[in-house]
Protein backbone atom coordinates (compact mmCIF):
# COMPACT_ATOMS: atom_id res chain seq x y z
CA UNK A 1 0.00 0.00 0.00
CA UNK A 2 1.10 3.52 -1.00
CA UNK A 3 1.01 5.42 2.43
CA UNK A 4 1.71 8.98 3.82
CA UNK A 5 2.61 9.45 7.12
CA UNK A 6 2.40 12.66 9.12
CA UNK A 7 3.79 13.01 12.33
CA UNK A 8 5.37 15.28 14.08
CA UNK A 9 6.16 14.41 17.72
CA UNK A 10 7.74 11.40 19.43
CA UNK A 11 5.19 9.35 19.62
CA UNK A 12 4.95 9.05 16.03
CA UNK A 13 8.50 7.68 15.34
CA UNK A 14 7.96 4.11 16.30
CA UNK A 15 4.81 3.95 13.58
CA UNK A 16 6.94 5.29 11.11
CA UNK A 17 9.92 3.13 11.66
CA UNK A 18 7.30 0.18 11.54
CA UNK A 19 5.81 1.37 8.36
CA UNK A 20 9.02 1.56 6.47
CA UNK A 21 10.09 -2.28 7.78
CA UNK A 22 6.58 -3.33 6.58
CA UNK A 23 5.81 -4.46 2.95
CA UNK A 24 4.56 -1.16 2.70
CA UNK A 25 5.77 1.82 0.43
CA UNK A 26 6.41 5.00 2.39
CA UNK A 27 6.38 7.74 -0.27
CA UNK A 28 6.47 10.63 2.51
CA UNK A 29 7.17 11.80 6.14
CA UNK A 30 5.00 15.26 6.31
CA UNK A 31 5.70 17.37 9.88
CA UNK A 32 4.65 20.32 11.49
CA UNK A 33 7.68 22.83 10.78
CA UNK A 34 9.83 23.80 14.22
CA UNK A 35 8.74 27.06 16.38
CA UNK A 36 9.76 28.89 19.28
CA UNK A 37 12.99 31.05 19.51
CA UNK A 38 15.25 28.24 19.19
CA UNK A 39 13.60 25.73 17.19
CA UNK A 40 14.61 22.26 16.84
CA UNK A 41 13.75 19.51 14.28
CA UNK A 42 11.16 17.75 14.42
CA UNK A 43 11.57 13.85 15.62
CA UNK A 44 9.89 12.74 12.54
CA UNK A 45 12.17 14.20 10.93
CA UNK A 46 15.03 12.94 12.20
CA UNK A 47 13.73 9.57 12.41
CA UNK A 48 12.48 9.92 8.75
CA UNK A 49 16.12 11.48 7.57
CA UNK A 50 18.10 8.35 9.04
CA UNK A 51 15.96 5.67 7.65
CA UNK A 52 15.96 7.74 4.16
CA UNK A 53 12.23 8.55 3.65
CA UNK A 54 11.45 11.79 2.06
CA UNK A 55 10.51 14.98 4.19
CA UNK A 56 7.98 18.09 3.99
CA UNK A 57 7.45 20.63 6.54
CA UNK A 58 4.72 22.72 5.14
CA UNK A 59 3.46 25.57 6.74
CA UNK A 60 -0.35 23.71 6.92
CA UNK A 61 -1.32 20.71 5.14
CA UNK A 62 -4.61 21.79 4.37
CA UNK A 63 -4.02 24.36 1.56
CA UNK A 64 -4.83 23.86 -1.55
CA UNK A 65 -1.34 24.13 -2.69
CA UNK A 66 -0.28 20.51 -0.10
CA UNK A 67 -3.03 19.20 -1.30
CA UNK A 68 -1.85 19.19 -4.66
CA UNK A 69 1.45 18.22 -4.10
CA UNK A 70 0.04 15.29 -1.86
CA UNK A 71 -1.94 14.19 -4.67
CA UNK A 72 0.81 14.33 -7.55
CA UNK A 73 1.66 11.37 -5.27
CA UNK A 74 -0.78 9.28 -5.76
CA UNK A 75 -1.18 7.87 -2.17
CA UNK A 76 -3.87 5.09 -1.04
CA UNK A 77 -3.68 6.23 2.61
CA UNK A 78 -2.62 8.69 4.93
CA UNK A 79 -1.23 7.43 8.28
CA UNK A 80 -1.77 10.41 11.24
CA UNK A 81 0.23 10.36 14.75
CA UNK A 82 1.28 13.02 17.00
CA UNK A 83 0.65 15.21 14.00
CA UNK A 84 -0.79 18.90 15.17
CA UNK A 85 -3.35 20.23 12.85
CA UNK A 86 -6.54 18.52 12.05
CA UNK A 87 -6.85 17.48 7.96
CA UNK A 88 -9.49 18.65 6.54
CA UNK A 89 -12.26 16.97 4.31
CA UNK A 90 -10.02 17.87 0.62
CA UNK A 91 -6.38 16.61 2.08
CA UNK A 92 -8.35 13.73 3.25
CA UNK A 93 -9.91 13.24 -0.03
CA UNK A 94 -5.90 12.85 -1.75
CA UNK A 95 -5.94 9.29 -0.65
CA UNK A 96 -9.25 6.64 -1.98
CA UNK A 97 -8.78 5.32 1.85
CA UNK A 98 -8.72 8.53 3.28
CA UNK A 99 -6.90 8.87 6.90
CA UNK A 100 -6.34 6.76 10.10
CA UNK A 101 -4.64 8.14 13.27
CA UNK A 102 -3.29 6.63 15.90
CA UNK A 103 -4.17 8.21 19.46
CA UNK A 104 -2.81 7.22 22.75
CA UNK A 105 -6.72 6.85 24.75
CA UNK A 106 -9.30 4.70 24.85
CA UNK A 107 -11.37 7.19 22.51
CA UNK A 108 -13.67 8.77 23.12
CA UNK A 109 -11.77 9.48 26.39
CA UNK A 110 -9.21 11.68 26.76
CA UNK A 111 -9.55 13.80 23.19
CA UNK A 112 -6.86 15.65 22.22
CA UNK A 113 -3.06 16.81 22.88
CA UNK A 114 -2.41 14.98 26.12
CA UNK A 115 -4.07 11.92 26.52
CA UNK A 116 -1.53 9.74 28.26
CA UNK A 117 -0.56 12.58 31.03
CA UNK A 118 -4.20 12.91 31.70
CA UNK A 119 -4.41 9.05 32.25
CA UNK A 120 -1.73 9.31 34.71
CA UNK A 121 -2.66 12.95 36.54
CA UNK A 122 -6.16 11.11 37.35
CA UNK A 123 -4.87 8.15 38.44
CA UNK A 124 -6.22 6.15 35.82
CA UNK A 125 -5.25 1.90 36.01
CA UNK A 126 -6.38 1.76 32.81
CA UNK A 127 -5.26 3.24 29.27
CA UNK A 128 -4.99 2.04 25.60
CA UNK A 129 -4.35 2.90 22.06
CA UNK A 130 -7.12 3.38 19.15
CA UNK A 131 -6.73 3.74 15.64
CA UNK A 132 -9.89 5.86 13.95
CA UNK A 133 -10.75 6.55 10.74
CA UNK A 134 -10.24 10.22 10.13
CA UNK A 135 -12.86 13.20 10.01
CA UNK A 136 -12.82 16.99 10.84
CA UNK A 137 -13.61 16.69 14.05
CA UNK A 138 -10.93 16.36 16.86
CA UNK A 139 -10.26 12.59 17.37
CA UNK A 140 -13.67 11.90 16.68
CA UNK A 141 -14.05 9.67 13.93
CA UNK A 142 -15.44 5.85 14.08
CA UNK A 143 -12.99 3.61 15.90
CA UNK A 144 -11.23 0.73 13.97
CA UNK A 145 -8.40 -0.74 16.09
CA UNK A 146 -8.72 -0.82 19.54
CA UNK A 147 -5.93 -1.75 22.27
CA UNK A 148 -5.76 -1.92 25.84
CA UNK A 149 -2.90 -1.32 28.18
CA UNK A 150 -2.96 -1.31 32.07
CA UNK A 151 -0.72 1.63 34.13
CA UNK A 152 2.04 0.68 36.39
CA UNK A 153 1.09 3.02 39.57
CA UNK A 154 4.37 3.73 39.48
CA UNK A 155 5.52 4.47 35.80
CA UNK A 156 5.86 8.28 34.53
CA UNK A 157 3.33 9.41 31.97
CA UNK A 158 6.78 9.53 29.73
CA UNK A 159 7.12 5.59 30.18
CA UNK A 160 3.98 4.57 29.68
CA UNK A 161 3.80 6.27 26.28
CA UNK A 162 6.91 5.14 25.24
CA UNK A 163 5.01 1.40 25.55
CA UNK A 164 1.99 2.94 24.01
CA UNK A 165 4.04 4.13 21.22
CA UNK A 166 5.56 0.64 20.14
CA UNK A 167 2.36 -0.95 20.69
CA UNK A 168 0.58 1.25 18.61
CA UNK A 169 2.76 1.03 15.91
CA UNK A 170 2.04 -2.77 16.10
CA UNK A 171 -2.15 -1.79 15.97
CA UNK A 172 -2.03 0.47 12.93
CA UNK A 173 -0.11 -2.09 10.87
CA UNK A 174 -2.73 -4.32 11.46
CA UNK A 175 -5.47 -1.59 10.69
CA UNK A 176 -4.18 -1.21 7.40
CA UNK A 177 -3.81 -5.20 7.07
CA UNK A 178 -7.42 -4.88 7.47
CA UNK A 179 -8.37 -2.14 4.85
CA UNK A 180 -6.14 -3.71 2.31
CA UNK A 181 -8.20 -6.81 2.63
CA UNK A 182 -11.48 -4.98 3.24
CA UNK A 183 -12.12 -6.78 6.37
CA UNK A 184 -12.14 -3.46 8.44
CA UNK A 185 -14.69 -2.82 10.77
CA UNK A 186 -16.05 0.59 12.16
CA UNK A 187 -17.52 1.37 15.77
CA UNK A 188 -18.93 4.88 16.24
CA UNK A 189 -17.57 6.89 19.16
CA UNK A 190 -20.36 8.39 21.96
CA UNK A 191 -20.18 11.63 21.82
CA UNK A 192 -21.60 11.48 25.68
CA UNK A 193 -18.83 10.00 27.19
CA UNK A 194 -15.96 12.90 25.29
CA UNK A 195 -13.49 13.53 27.65
CA UNK A 196 -10.79 16.00 26.80
CA UNK A 197 -6.85 16.04 27.10
CA UNK A 198 -5.74 19.75 26.39
CA UNK A 199 -1.98 20.41 26.24
CA UNK A 200 -0.19 21.01 29.58
CA UNK A 201 1.62 23.70 30.77
CA UNK A 202 3.80 24.50 33.06
CA UNK A 203 1.36 26.23 35.72
CA UNK A 204 -0.26 22.56 35.69
CA UNK A 205 2.65 21.22 37.55
CA UNK A 206 2.18 23.41 40.64
CA UNK A 207 1.39 21.27 43.50
CA UNK A 208 -1.50 22.16 45.71
CA UNK A 209 -0.83 20.18 49.03
CA UNK A 210 -4.45 20.59 50.26
CA UNK A 211 -5.22 17.51 47.76
CA UNK A 212 -4.26 14.07 48.81
CA UNK A 213 -0.87 12.35 48.88
CA UNK A 214 -2.62 9.84 46.17
CA UNK A 215 -3.40 12.54 43.72
CA UNK A 216 0.36 14.40 44.28
CA UNK A 217 1.99 11.47 43.22
CA UNK A 218 0.19 11.07 40.31
CA UNK A 219 0.40 14.43 38.98
CA UNK A 220 4.44 14.00 39.56
CA UNK A 221 4.45 10.89 37.30
CA UNK A 222 1.81 12.68 35.06
CA UNK A 223 4.49 15.77 34.43
CA UNK A 224 7.33 13.76 33.53
CA UNK A 225 9.69 14.52 32.06
CA UNK A 226 7.39 17.83 31.18
CA UNK A 227 6.39 20.12 32.65
CA UNK A 228 7.55 18.41 35.66
CA UNK A 229 5.70 19.19 39.43
CA UNK A 230 7.18 21.77 41.55
CA UNK A 231 7.02 23.64 45.17
CA UNK A 232 8.81 25.78 46.78
CA UNK A 233 10.36 25.22 50.29
CA UNK A 234 10.09 28.43 52.70
CA UNK A 235 13.43 28.21 54.18
CA UNK A 236 13.08 29.46 58.28
CA UNK A 237 16.94 31.03 57.11
CA UNK A 238 17.34 32.06 53.89
CA UNK A 239 14.88 32.95 50.36
CA UNK A 240 12.82 30.05 49.50
CA UNK A 241 14.19 27.37 47.12
CA UNK A 242 11.79 26.10 44.11
CA UNK A 243 12.20 22.30 44.21
CA UNK A 244 10.99 20.21 41.17
CA UNK A 245 9.82 16.78 42.42
CA UNK A 246 11.05 13.42 40.00
CA UNK A 247 9.81 10.99 41.98
CA UNK A 248 7.69 10.46 45.31
CA UNK A 249 5.53 7.64 47.44
CA UNK A 250 2.55 7.78 49.14
CA UNK A 251 3.53 7.11 52.96
CA UNK A 252 -0.25 6.84 54.20
CA UNK A 253 -3.38 7.63 53.32
CA UNK A 254 -6.30 8.86 55.72
CA UNK A 255 -4.27 10.21 58.08
CA UNK A 256 -2.83 13.74 58.26
CA UNK A 257 -2.81 15.22 61.90
CA UNK A 258 -0.19 18.24 60.13
CA UNK A 259 -1.13 21.28 58.36
CA UNK A 260 -0.82 20.41 54.36
CA UNK A 261 2.84 21.17 52.95
CA UNK A 262 4.17 20.46 56.40
CA UNK A 263 7.38 18.96 56.17
CA UNK A 264 7.23 16.04 59.20
CA UNK A 265 10.07 13.98 58.71
CA UNK A 266 13.71 14.19 57.51
CA UNK A 267 14.56 10.79 58.16
CA UNK A 268 15.76 8.84 54.83
CA UNK A 269 13.53 11.04 52.64
CA UNK A 270 11.59 13.92 52.98
CA UNK A 271 7.63 13.14 54.24
CA UNK A 272 5.07 15.87 53.82
CA UNK A 273 1.39 16.16 54.85
CA UNK A 274 -1.26 16.89 52.39
CA UNK A 275 -4.94 17.02 52.74
CA UNK A 276 -5.09 13.62 52.68
CA UNK A 277 -2.09 11.42 53.87
CA UNK A 278 1.61 11.90 53.41
CA UNK A 279 4.03 11.94 50.66
CA UNK A 280 7.59 10.71 50.75
CA UNK A 281 9.95 13.03 48.35
CA UNK A 282 12.26 10.52 46.97
CA UNK A 283 13.86 12.49 44.06
CA UNK A 284 14.42 16.10 43.81
CA UNK A 285 15.94 18.81 41.74
CA UNK A 286 16.73 22.32 43.41
CA UNK A 287 16.59 24.98 40.81
CA UNK A 288 19.95 24.85 39.05
CA UNK A 289 20.98 21.75 40.73
CA UNK A 290 20.80 18.33 39.14
CA UNK A 291 18.43 15.60 40.25
CA UNK A 292 19.53 14.08 44.06
CA UNK A 293 17.66 11.55 46.18
CA UNK A 294 15.91 13.00 48.77
CA UNK A 295 18.59 11.66 51.64
CA UNK A 296 21.63 14.18 49.13
CA UNK A 297 19.25 16.99 49.27
CA UNK A 298 18.67 16.73 53.52
CA UNK A 299 22.26 16.21 53.85
CA UNK A 300 23.35 19.19 51.45
CA UNK A 301 20.69 21.39 52.78
CA UNK A 302 19.40 22.25 56.18
CA UNK A 303 15.76 21.21 56.22
CA UNK A 304 13.75 21.23 59.54
CA UNK A 305 10.76 19.62 59.96
CA UNK A 306 8.15 22.15 60.67
CA UNK A 307 8.78 24.21 57.76
CA UNK A 308 6.67 24.45 54.74
CA UNK A 309 6.23 23.14 51.23
CA UNK A 310 4.43 26.08 49.57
Amino acid sequence: MRIIMLGTGPFAVPLLRALVNSPHDVLLAVSRPPRGRKPLPAPVQLAAEELAVSRWLPETVNSAEAQAHLATLRPDLLVVCDYGEILKPPTLAVAPLGGINLHGSLLPKYRGAAPVQWAVFNGDDETGNTVIQMTPGLDAGPCVGIDRVAIDPDETAGQLEARLATRGAELVLQVIEQLAAGTCHTIPQDPAQATKAPRLTKEHGHIDWSRSALAIKNQVRALQPWPRAYSSWLRTAGEPVRLILHRSQVIAENYTPATPGTIVSTSGEMVVATGNGFLGLQEIQPAGKRVMTAAEFVRGYPVQVGEIMS
